[in-house]
Formats: C-alpha cells, structure tokens, sequence
C-alpha cells in the first residue's frame, strides 16, 4: 500500500476510525529532514501495511491539524492507535527505531 495523504477532510476516516494502527508523518516539502525520512516512511508503508495504516500530514496545507497535534518541529511522527497517540519521534528517526514502535502498539 501507498503513503495516504491525509487532512483535515480525510483523518477522521482514516486516523481516528481505522481499525489498524496508523503512522503518521507530519511534514513540509521544503524540510531537508523531512526528506531524509521519506523514502524511510515509504518503506515501512511498504512491507507493513498488513499491520499498520501509513501517512502524511502536509503541515503547511493543514496547520489546524499540527495544532491540534502539538507539532512543533518537523518531521514529526506519530502512532495513533484507536484515536490515540502511542507514540511520537520528533526528528530524523531510523527505520529500525521506528519499526520497534510500530512492534510495540500492532
């Protein structure tokens, strides 16, 4: 499955209702951090999408939702599982980091 692009229009269906736990990376295209983490964040959305729900948030285009999320530095990503943050890096991450959260909440 592909990285979703969510906002504020889709992330109730696709965060808060989704049975399974989602990433998300909170982002903005001009982030030199943020594209580091990119092909990481595609990967992993690659290999676990039978467990876990992978996608963006462009802060830029929805800043209620980095708000509402307490984003304060990008990239930021979290774990949301049942409508709930389990877990939040904020900054460059390894895959393997990352992957021993997803482990942690799926």
């Amino acid at each position: 499955m592909s990285v979703l692009k969510i906002s504020k229009e889709n992330f109730e269906e696709e965060v808060q209702k989704s049975k399974k736990p989602v990433l998300i990376d909170f982002y903005a295209d001009w982030c030199g951090p943020c594209q580091m983490m990119s092909p990481v964040i595609d990967e992993i959305a690659k290999e676990k999408e039978d467990i876990i729900k992978v996608g963006k948030i462009n802060i830029d285009e929805n800043q209620d939702l980095a708000m509402e999320y307490g984003v304060m530095s990008i990239p930021t990503i979290m774990i949301i599982k049942e409508g709930k943050v389990e877990t939040t890096f904020v900054g460059v991450r390894s895959k393997s980091e990352i992957l021993g959260a997803i482990g942690d909440v799926s």
